[in-house]
Parts: C-alpha cells; sequence; structure tokens
C-alpha cells in the first residue's frame, strides 16, 4: 500500500458539523480552583444544563440556540464542567444532572447533537460536543479501572481521580476510520447493516485496533467488511463522534483493481454495492437510496466523491 497522502485544503470538505468551535477550551484553568470559582460566580458566565446528551434549545428566526443560563439562575446541584471561554473573556460551564431543569420558557425544547447538531452556530455546537463528551465519560466511569474503588471529579470535569490509589483517568477518545473507497471506474462503495432503515446506505467504518496504523486500518476494515482490496489511502478531516466517545477519521481510498469482488462479512454489513454517480442519484430521486446523515463525516465524504451538493430530494 502506498504511504498516506493529503487530499489539498481547498478539495476538504468544510464545516462538518461537529467539528467546529468557538470557545478556547482555555485547559490552564482546569485545576485552578480559586479562578473556577470566581469565573463560576462571575454575572457575564454562561452554564449549559445537560442530561442524558440533551440540552434546551430553542429556535429563533435566525436559527437554532442553545439555552445558556447565568450561573446564578442554573441549578446548584449537579457537575459542573469547565467548558473554556470566548475572546470577550465570557466564561462557559456545563452542568450536569440527572434530568434537565424545569421549563425555562414557552419556546424551550430539550435536543440531542443527532438532531440540531448541524443547525447550531460553531459556538453552541463546539459546547454541546464537549459537555455531551464530557458527561457520557463520567457517568461510565466513577469507579477506578486499577483497584475498583470509587473516582471522583477533577480538573474542572476533565480528569477522575482514585480515591483510594489516587490514579488519575482521562476522558476516552476511541478512533474511527471512515473511508470513501472508489474503483477504477470511479464507482464508489457503499454498505448496509441491517439495522438500518430501508434504502439506508453509507460509507465504510471501523475501530482502529490497538497497534495499527489509521491506514492499516483503513486497509483491514475494508477488507474485513466487504472483500475488497485497497491499495490507496488519503485522509481528509476528522471530527468527533460522541455516540458515547469516537473521533472520527475520513479517509479517501483506491481499490486495488485486482481486487473489487464484494463479500460481505454478513455481521458488520448486510449488503454492499459499487455506485456510479448516475445510479446514486437516480436511487436517490426514486427515494430507494438514503444517503448518511447530514452531520456525519460520511455524508461529507460522498458528496466529495459526487462533485457537490447531494441533489436537495435527497433525504437526510
Amino acid at each position: 500500500m502506498e504511504q498516506l497522502s493529503t487530499v489539498p485544503e481547498t478539495d476538504r470538505p468544510l464545516h462538518l458539523a461537529l467539528a467546529r468551535a468557538g470557545v478556547d477550551r482555555a485547559a490552564q484553568h482546569r485545576f485552578d480552583e480559586p479562578w473556577l470559582a470566581a469565573a463560576w460566580s462571575h454575572p457575564t458566565t454562561k452554564v449549559l444544563p445537560i442530561a442524558g446528551g440533551e440540552a434546551f434549545v430553542v429556535d429563533t428566526g435566525a436559527g437554532t440556540e442553545l439555552v445558556l443560563l447565568p450561573s446564578f439562575e442554573a441549578p446548584q446541584t449537579g457537575d459542573r464542567y469547565f467548558l473554556g471561554t470566548d475572546e470577550d473573556g465570557v466564561s462557559y460551564f456545563a452542568l450536569a444532572g440527572e434530568s434537565l431543569p424545569g421549563r425555562l420558557d414557552g419556546d424551550a425544547r430539550p435536543a440531542g447533537l443527532r438532531e440540531v447538531g448541524g443547525l447550531l452556530s460553531d459556538r453552541d455546537a463546539g459546547l454541546l460536543v464537549h459537555a455531551v463528551a464530557l458527561e457520557h465519560w463520567h457517568r461510565l466511569h466513577s469507579f477506578c479501572s486499577r483497584c475498583g474503588h470509587p473516582t471522583e471529579k477533577a480538573g474542572a470535569g476533565h480528569v477522575r481521580r482514585c480515591t483510594s490509589c489516587a490514579a488519575e483517568h482521562y476522558p476516552r477518545t476511541d478512533p474511527a476510520v471512515i473511508m470513501m473507497i472508489t474503483d477504477e471506474e470511479d464507482r464508489c462503495l457503499l454498505g448496509r447493516q441491517a439495522l438500518w432503515p430501508e434504502g439506508r446506505w453509507s460509507t465504510l467504518a471501523g475501530f482502529v485496533e490497538p497497534g495499527e496504523s489509521i491506514e492499516q486500518a483503513v486497509v483491514r476494515e475494508v477488507f474485513e467488511e466487504a472483500g475488497v482490496r485497497v491499495a490507496e489511502v488519503s485522509y481528509v478531516a476528522s471530527q468527533p463522534w460522541p455516540f458515547p466517545s469516537s473521533l472520527m477519521l475520513g479517509f479517501m481510498g483506491k481499490a486495488d483493481p485486482v481486487g473489487t469482488e464484494i463479500t460481505v462479512d454478513g455481521e458488520e454489513l448486510a449488503e454492499a454495492r459499487w455506485f456510479s454517480r448516475e445510479e446514486l442519484k437516480a436511487g436517490m430521486a426514486a427515494g430507494e437510496i438514503l444517503p448518511p446523515s447530514g452531520i456525519s463525516i460520511a455524508r461529507h465524504l460522498v458528496e466529495l466523491w459526487y462533485g457537490g451538493p447531494l441533489p436537495s430530494a435527497a433525504r437526510w
């Protein structure tokens, strides 16, 4: 296999829905308890209540926005996570609880990243992705993996420390590769999982294994799932995917001309096919093919191969 190359900057898909941010994470303040206490009490500070991966949003004439509260209006119970500061010096915290606070007003509604991730501003998308990832990690890591004793929150929500052996544990991120593979005829390889809605097709994906490079993971996953051998791999872009804790690494790849016959594994994929642009366009127009979700990097990989946005009639 050739060495990893990179898609030129001008050819990369822009505005990946969950790879945006408008806040400096200001990690230097995470262990500064006096600074954190002062920031929480400051009148300009904004707090994002979150529970079960959802936060309150409001739909305005300009779009969808997170509901951010002044700290003096936020609930006084729950776990605080420091999310960062903006260029105006405003500090942002998430406040994780068992449930969202009572109704804020008639327009606020709970929503998660899958629903509103692509509708939020850069700042709000970044805040919600950060908060969702931290909330899930804390919920599942309340005990030390070294000695089994309880852990407690530290580092403004970015560390858990064992109460017995003092081991420190950090938020987990699982690297996963997701790839658009093409053949000599410039057809793209898409697959279907059995549990997906009828007609849903997407690019192939899989987790990077221990001791494996990301290039090797692309080659291995495509062969394991579809029986296709990959000869070239080009990195495109990445975005966080906190469902629950992945980082999606996007690639374009070219199949080996002598290894394009498809044989699905029957476990990861129920079906896989080579599609021409004309076949994909016709299938979407007929409602027989549903492309990947708009917030997924898979959508951008398909559009990068397609040569532009998919037809507006294509359902997300």
